[in-house]
């Protein structure tokens, strides 16, 4: 079973991945291929090299990720072109990890959690999609204190987003991460045994 996971960005989309995965779920997390396709040497980041220029790039030659994210979250059409240059290649390496993991184990589940899922509009590759839930207040003040943003810059992240409670209207399955850790922990013990897992 192969169930796409997905949230507004702080929501503890990790956390919930990693609760899943110590159920037993494998786990294909797309920031993580998003980091892949932006190293040195890969195809995707020369691209994007080409498309803004050497000031994304650190002197060792390794993406300035806070100086892209500058650029893009204040442009819509650089957050477009960025995403233009990414999102095909992510795309395939999921496919590709999500369906080889589901041919490894046909019983065990693959979470597949992709923070822009229904932004890309990939929610078509899933018969099912859990969304990791808070309120946009709780977004906007753990985004701040994680990432040291000023309010505008925090807002700035989330308008770039398909707003949370949409979300959440959109999905088979919440998951509400605005409580405690074993609150959310509860949560997916419950939605385990519902999905019929062992």
């Amino acid at each position: 079973m192969i169930i796409g996971l997905t949230g507004g960005i702080a929501s503890g989309k990790s956390t919930v991945s990693a609760l899943f995965v110590r159920k037993g779920a494998a786990l294909v997390d797309a920031d993580v291929i998003a980091r892949e396709v932006m190293l040195p040497g890969h195809p995707v980041l020369a691209a994007a090299v080409e498309a803004f220029g050497d000031r994304i790039l650190l002197p060792d030659g390794s993406l300035d990720r806070a100086g892209l994210g500058e650029i893009v979250f204040r442009d819509p059409e650089a957050l477009q072109t960025l995403n233009n240059l990414t999102h095909p290649a992510i795309r395939r390496e999921i496919k590709a990890r999500m369906y080889a993991l589901e041919q490894e184990n046909p019983q065990r589940l693959v979470i597949v959690d992709i923070p822009l899922l229904y932004e890309s509009e990939l929610d078509s590759m899933f018969d099912q999609i859990i969304v990791v839930y808070v309120p946009r207040r709780v977004q906007l003040a753990r985004l701040m204190e994680r990432s040291g943003m000023k309010l505008e810059q925090a807002e700035d992240r989330l308008r770039s987003q398909m707003d949370i409670e949409l979300k959440r209207r959109k999905a088979n399955y919440v998951i509400d991460n605005s409580g405690d850790p074993e609150s959310a922990e509860l949560q997916v013990a419950r939605l385990w045994d519902r999905l019929g897992l062992i």
